[in-house]
Order: structure tokens, then C-alpha cells, then sequence
């Protein structure tokens, strides 16, 4: 996740917040609201429905107007800031279902509430609403369920944007073992799907599915 965190906040920091007065900063605020297509609603409502205070608000929705002007990202551009990241490999594919987990609406875009609404989960929400955020970006078809085909889709899209810096070595069947031995755990009733509530505890029983979860997290 600190790669999506990093995109939009990485030109905040080149200038220093703390020199600037409380007066200074609404006005600037207010002038970057009107200067883009899409106005966010108020950081006020924002901080109340997120885990961000209003000055991380502040500083988020600097960084994501200079990805972003009109207030707004849709795949492609979300595909090539993501690809920045990840040189080395092919990162377009697990873009795509990253930007479908952000884009709750369905609309084929991302707004700033959208996409800080993810980020306060992924952060700074509880275990239960980290599993459950990671459990709809498996579920590429949302219907409330993970079968084999969505997770490996799923594996060999981050297998493939790591590219040669993947470890160890990805051989033809890698992706099938990772996924076959996850379903061993998750699928309890060994139906071929795993549900939300299966999924949740497999990841909380077993330590190692869990760094495993926490792995594939880190390069949302």
C-alpha cells in the first residue's frame, strides 16, 4: 500500500507545510478546490469518515490534484503512475484490479473520497477491514466469493509486476502451488470457492497466510 500512498503524496513534500499560518493554508485550499472538475466533499466530512486527520487531507489531496488536476484518475493514468514503481515488470494487470477495488462506484474512475477512503482502510482500519478490502480485490467478479481462477489471476498479475526481482524465480507452475496450497487452508468445506468468512479466519489461524496476505498488501 505504500506505493499507492507514495504516488499521490510524493510532491507534498517539496514544500515545507509547517512555515505556512492555519489562514494561509484555507486559502490555498480553497483555490485548489476551484481549480479542478471534481470537488471533493468537505475534509471536515472526510476526517469524520476516515482515519485521516484534516491536515493528512490536506496533504493528501495536494498530492493527488499534482497526479490529477481534474480531481479525478481514471485507469490508464492510474495504470502508468503505477507502472513507475515497478520498472522491472508488468504492473498493468494488477493495476486494473487494484483500480477496480478503489473505484467503488463502478464508474471507471477514481475520486479523491474514493481513493482516500481505501487508504484510511488499508492503513489504519482494524485486522477484520484490512481482510475484508483484500478479500473484494480477489473477488474480481463480486459475487461474495474466491474461486481458483480469480486468485490466481490475482497471483500471476503480482508475480508478473515484479518482474525479475521475484523471489524465488517464477517457474510455470508457481502460481498454481501458491494457490493450491492457499485454498488447502481457506476452502473449509472444500467446495472450490472461499467465502469472505473463510477467508478471514484461514488469514487469522495461520501466521503464515497472514505475512502472505501482509506481502501481497504491501504492493497495493
Amino acid at each position: 500500500m505504500g506505493v499507492v500512498l507514495g504516488t499521490f503524496s510524493v510532491h507534498t513534500k517539496q514544500v515545507d507545510y509547517r512555515r505556512r499560518g492555519s489562514r494561509r493554508d484555507k486559502i490555498d485550499d480553497e483555490l485548489e478546490m476551484t481549480m479542478v472538475c471534481h470537488r471533493p466533499e468537505g475534509l471536515e466530512q472526510l476526517e469524520a469518515q476516515t482515519n485521516f486527520t484534516k491536515r493528512e487531507l490536506q496533504i493528501l489531496y495536494r498530492g493527488f490534484k499534482n497526479e490529477c488536476p481534474s480531481g479525478v484518475v481514471n485507469e490508464e493514468t492510474f495504470k502508468h503512475i503505477y507502472a513507475q514503481f515497478f520498472p522491472h515488470g508488468d504492473a498493468s494487470t494488477y493495476a486494473h484490479y487494484l483500480f477496480n477495488a478503489f473505484d467503488t462506484t463502478s464508474n471507471g474512475s477514481i475520486k479523491f473520497e474514493e481513493f482516500v477512503m481505501g487508504l484510511s482502510t488499508l492503513l489504519r482500519g482494524t485486522l477484520r477491514d484490512k481482510l475484508e478490502w483484500t478479500f473484494h480485490l480477489y473477488d474480481i467478479n463480486n459475487d461474495g466469493y474466491i474461486n481458483r481462477e480469480e486468485m490466481t489471476e490475482i497471483v500471476r498479475a503480482i508475480y508478473d509486476m515484479m518482474g525479475k526481482y521475484t523471489y524465488p524465480a517464477l517457474k510455470g507452475d508457481v502460481p498454481k502451488q501458491h494457490v493450491d496450497a492457499f485454498f488447502q487452508k481457506m476452502d473449509k468445506n472444500k467446495n472450490g470457492v472461499v467465502t469472505l468468512e473463510e477467508f478471514i479466519v484461514a488469514c487469522q489461524e495461520d501466521e503464515m497466510m497472514m505475512r502472505s496476505m501482509q506481502l501481497f498488501e504491501n504492493v497495493m
